[in-house]
């Protein structure tokens, strides 16, 4: 089959995460159809996370392309750009604090991101409650999306914006993700200004990292007044299950948290044992280093489904860059399969450079050394 051009081709992208909406988006933008499938039931049916930050030399570039850059300096915190380092023993070793106009990285919440996103896309572009099991048919198309509700859809291009676990990319790849060695529990704190004051002053209105070169945590101030704290261990991928416990039971990963962290300052043990509600279980996976595949003109792949690295502040920033450069590739070339070969040609060599830099890097998060807060692989994301 000759691949279509593009403003005729049925375009699927599976994945209503940041990249697969700025990929509808743009595409949309330059009058291109384009369907996204997403197995969540709809966008408010889960929590979002926590907070990112959009960079300018890439994020920001998506968002100007999607014509929504205004609208997200309305909706970020340039003050989220905040950042201290502690010891164990609470003690101040680092404090950056922006400038008043400083917009290179400023915050936002995932969830208003999402919502900016979606607001923007035409009625309709987004189906959910479509759980995507697998994808078939010849490397030259039609390519076949099958659903968990039983349904198929037929299709000329295939994106997989399905994060970590992607369905889609064992079309093209037979890369797995591999557990990094390191694993977050996730904590929350609400209304802290009122209940929790001692770590709203510790976290202030950015960040705050400490650890001792085992262990550490990373608290982040996110919008609604709440803090998500997240504690940082080298444990196997399924430390819970070996100690015969569930995510469930917060008591006794408590007592465990306690035992770990005993030497740590009382105050920054309040951020690792005093949430509210059970923790946030967060094994930190990144896939093969480089990451590649044979060129396929009907499947290709963009964020963590391409390239899943460790949390250090980039993922949803490639992620955004590789929607934006594939939207703008397919709208200006001739044929889908041309398109995919020029964006590829471009996002490979990309991801495999920043991958190689950050390849192992989440043991930085474990170091008790001062980061280079200016760099841009410094700050756990989720």
């Amino acid at each position: 089959m000759n691949s279509p051009a593009p403003t005729r081709a049925r375009i699927s992208i599976v994945g209503a995460g940041p990249g697969g909406l700025t990929c509808a988006r743009i595409l949309q933008q330059r009058g291109l159809a384009v369907t996204v499938y997403d197995r969540e039931p709809g966008p408010d049916s889960r929590n979002q996370g926590g907070t990112l930050d959009l960079h300018a030399d890439n994020g920001q570039i998506a968002l100007r392309e999607a014509g929504l850059l205004d609208a997200f300096f309305e909706l970020a915190r340039p003050e989220g750009q905040e950042m201290r380092q502690l010891d164990s023993a609470g003690t101040l070793t680092f404090h950056k604090v922006p400038e008043p106009d400083e917009r290179f990285k400023p915050e936002i919440d995932r969830g208003l991101l999402r919502t900016l996103l979606l607001d923007s896309l035409q009625p309709g572009t987004v189906h959910w409650g479509r759980a995507l099991e697998r994808v078939s048919g010849p490397v030259d198309g039609p390519r076949h999306l099958h659903f968990a509700d039983g349904t198929t859809v037929e299709t000329d291009l295939v994106i997989g914006a399905d994060g970590a676990f992607s369905r889609v990319r064992p079309a093209i790849s037979a890369a797995r993700p591999a557990h990094t060695g390191v694993s977050f529990l996730e904590a929350r704190f609400s209304d802290v200004d009122k209940r929790h004051p001692d770590i709203a002053d510790l976290v202030d209105q950015g960040s705050a990292a400490a650890a001792d070169g085992d262990r550490g945590l990373f608290a982040q101030r996110n919008s609604g007044n709440h803090i998500r704290v997240y504690i940082i261990r080298r444990v196997p991928a399924d430390w819970l299950g070996r100690r015969g416990l569930t995510i469930a039971d917060t008591q006794d990963i408590r007592a465990v948290l306690r035992d770990e962290y005993a030497h740590w300052s009382p105050r920054l043990r309040r951020m690792i044992t005093d949430n509210e509600g059970p923790y946030i279980d967060r094994p930190i996976f990144a896939l093969p280093v480089p990451h590649t595949w044979e060129p396929d003109p009907t499947v290709t792949l963009l964020g963590d489904a391409a390239h899943l690295m460790p949390p250090l502040g980039v993922g949803v920033n490639l992620a955004m860059l590789d929607a934006c450069e594939l939207a703008l590739a397919l709208a200006g070339a001739a044929t889908v399969a041309d398109g995919v070969r020029a964006y590829e040609q471009t996002m490979l060599p990309r991801s495999t450079e920043t991958a190689k830099i950050l390849e192992g890097g989440a043991e930085h998060l474990l170091s008790a050394d001062v980061p280079d807060f200016d760099a841009d692989n410094v700050a756990p994301r989720q």
